[in-house]
């Protein structure tokens, strides 16, 4: 093996079926008494990095045992050095070209996520690789802007960077194909996450982001990239005097919780199921390594749901009483609300409520309340283990008939499968729901 194994590495972002074809040009991985050596070079300083290692070890336990090294720190890794580790296979996130040869020199079955995502690694022998679902992460926050009444959209990406701009041709047709526009604006990756010399980036980066920023026509919708662009587009704001959420409204992408909270005001962010691609980055690794190369050898990572923090927390309507409706719909999402309570708080007739209400937002208000009550579910199924009866209720559905009967119209599939499907494979912990 390569003694070049010492260098620093700049780490960049149910099983597969194991009855493929053997692969022609790596030799399989002999299984006997030792347990596969593998070697997870990803960054512990960021949510992406920390779930997929926790997918992979949720992996490792069930299907194991690996002996594991992993070195925590943030995109600098080390490979292990070749006298004392004689490797079976490898997952790691890779920044640069230099990189990537020196892992392929190592001749072990590997799964890699490129930082910017470029070119596909299919057509490389002995390559798996982990890439974004970039297209339903976008309309997931481009709906998100919509729904709370924006009409005016912008986005904010990376320079020569693939998913970025994956995210930013999908949000930008989003806009267009309903007759609104959207403005753009790249900016280098200038945090510290990716560059020592961030800061003097920065500095040149962020006058140019208030000056497009204060261009925008007000009120607009914003999606970055991921939260890192998210975090410096809300600093912007703030060192331009702009009024968060009220003038511009912010969304992100990985729902890293750190940087969404440590955000002025709290960012809000498309989730990602992360866990559950690096389970199935160390099933492919598994197959590869059992001398089976899988067909279509990708993994995606999909969006879940949203996490909405006080970045989009606004309504937009120039209808007031609109407004007030939405805004009351809102604040009682938890109670089974009839069109009825909502006319009694705005105080118009319900044919005036309806005929204003359908003209501002091409929907009903009893769509409006079921909506409501679906996203309220949608973050309770995903992040509490209430058995599906308790959530229909604190859902604000009067019963969990009425709650399954909506979530199928929705979603096209039962409350139970959604979050099956959102904790398949991750080992999330939940117990066994008796009511459903």
């Amino acid at each position: 093996m390569d003694q070049r194994r010492g260098k620093l590495l700049d780490a960049g972002p149910g099983p597969l079926p194991l009855d493929s074809a053997p692969s022609s040009s790596l030799p399989a991985v002999r299984r006997g008494p030792r347990a596969p050596r593998v070697a997870l070079l990803l960054e512990t300083s960021t949510e992406y990095g920390r779930g997929l290692l926790r997918g992979i070890l949720r992996y490792s336990r069930l299907h194991g045992p690996w002996s594991i090294h992993v070195s925590p720190g943030h995109l600098r890794q080390i490979l292990p050095h070749a006298s004392s580790w004689k490797g079976s296979g490898l997952i790691a996130r890779v920044g640069s070209a230099e990189v990537e040869q020196l892992i392929h020199s190592v001749h072990v079955p590997c799964v890699i996520s490129r930082l910017a995502e470029s070119e596909s690694l299919l057509e490389i022998e002995g390559i798996g690789e982990i890439r974004s679902d970039c297209q339903p992460i976008a309309r997931m926050a481009a709906a998100h802007l919509l729904e709370v009444g924006f009409r005016q959209f912008a986005f904010c990406g990376f320079t020569n960077c693939w998913w970025s701009t994956a995210r930013e041709k999908t949000f930008f047709q989003f806009a267009r194909d309903r007759g609104f526009g959207c403005s753009i604006h790249r900016i280098a990756r200038t945090s510290w996450m990716h560059r020592p010399d961030w800061i003097q980036r920065w500095q040149r980066e962020q006058p140019l982001m208030i000056r497009w920023l204060k261009s925008l026509p007000k009120p607009v919708g914003l999606m970055a990239c991921n939260d890192v662009c998210g975090f410096e587009v809300l600093q912007a704001c703030a060192a331009g005097g702009l009024r968060v959420p009220d003038e511009v409204a912010v969304i992100g992408v990985d729902n890293d919780e750190m940087m969404c909270e440590l955000a002025d005001p709290p960012l809000s962010s498309v989730a990602l199921d992360v866990e559950h691609a690096g389970y199935q980055a160390a099933a492919l690794l598994d197959a590869m390594m059992r001398g089976r190369a899988p067909n279509g050898r990708s993994v995606l990572v999909r969006p879940t749901h949203l996490a909405v923090r006080l970045s989009t927390d606004v309504i937009v309507q120039e209808d007031k009483l609109v407004a007030r409706a939405l805004q009351f719909i809102r604040d009682h999402a938890r109670h089974n609300l009839s069109v009825n309570d909502v006319r009694e708080d705005v105080g118009v007739s319900r044919r005036t409520l309806e005929r204003r209400f359908f003209a501002a937002l091409r929907r009903t208000v009893l769509e409006e309340i079921t909506r409501c009550h679906l996203e309220r579910a949608k973050r309770l199924l995903l992040e509490s283990d209430l058995p599906c009866g308790h959530v229909a209720v604190e859902a604000g559905f009067g019963s969990l008939n009425t709650f399954n009967r909506a979530f199928v119209r929705q979603e096209g599939i039962t409350p139970q499968h959604f979050r099956r499907n959102a904790g398949r494979a991750t080992g999330s912990r939940r117990p066994p729901a008796a009511s459903g």
